[in-house]
């Protein structure tokens, strides 16, 4: 039945897709997952009253939007057994799972069918996110409306034309909270060195990057006109923006990004 939806995997990611859909108002009863594990069944079932089982071919049966969310190592496995199920209802494919391509979803899965491959990033689990979707030439209108509804649960979605700059998206957004994790993390080091409480030199870090994030996106001023915009000639800021030209921060951020996309299209292979 097209309204149904089934999660074969009910891992982190699934948690927040479900969650936002029960939220928005999808009828619990429209939900089903496959897990493995049983802890995540049940606090799943706890938490959302959604329906879950450890079978996933009886979790896929007659559902009209399949998310798929278990590793990319044992995507093609879990894809090959649910092939005939696939093969004889046609639904909409949506995968979560990284470096895995749409080609590779629709050999798997038997072939002629509507995929639409997905990246979301954690900050999906407080709603915050923002997922990449790529859907290839079988998927309708209505499928990417009905595809746009599920990620929009998690935050800000932005479509793709060209699967091969998925890598990308991946090595910006997808890996890109670490980014941040990794900067709050130096920021507060470094005030620890200057003198400054481990709980003083957190705190102002980390407000500070939410506060400097919320500037960003509620604003339609660019980045690079908000950094001129605090930097006044010869202050301190200046003193700060210097030294990270200086070594070299675009290039490294630059080869930071191009490594992670490397390996975006390196999974892909090794799982082909």
């Amino acid at each position: 039945m097209e309204h149904l939806l089934a999660f074969i995997g009910g891992g982190n990611m699934a948690r927040s897709l479900i969650g936002g859909l029960v939220a928005r108002g999808v009828p619990a009863s429209d939900i089903r997952v496959a897990e493995p594990l049983e802890a995540l069944r049940d606090s799943l079932s706890r938490d959302f009253g959604v329906r879950v089982s450890g079978d996933n071919a009886a979790t896929a049966r007659d559902a009209g939007t399949w998310v798929l969310g278990v590793k990319p190592q044992v995507m093609r496995m879990v894809c090959e057994a649910l092939a005939p199920i696939a093969q004889a209802e046609g639904p909409l494919i949506v995968s979560i799972a990284a470096g895995i391509t749409t080609t590779q979803l629709e050999r798997w899965l038997g072939g002629d069918l509507p995929v639409v491959r997905t990246m979301p990033n954690t900050p999906a689990l407080l709603g915050a996110g923002v997922t990449g979707l790529y859907a290839n030439a079988r998927v309708s209108d209505a499928q990417r409306e009905r595809t746009q509804v599920l990620l929009a649960s998690a935050g800000t979605t932005v479509w793709i034309d060209d699967e091969a700059r998925m890598d990308a998206v991946t090595a910006v957004s997808g890996s890109g909270p670490a980014y941040v994790f990794l900067l709050a993390e130096a920021m507060q080091a470094a005030g620890e060195a200057e003198g400054l409480s481990h709980d003083a030199a957190r705190a102002l870090a980390l407000q500070t990057i939410l506060g400097a994030g919320r500037m960003l996106v509620e604003s339609d001023v660019e980045a690079a006109e908000l950094r001129r915009r605090v930097t006044s000639p010869n202050g301190t800021t200046h003193a700060a923006i210097e030294t990270f030209e200086a070594g070299g921060f675009r290039d490294l951020v630059r080869r930071a990004v191009h490594a992670a996309a490397v390996r975006g299209k390196e999974l892909s292979d090794a799982n082909d």
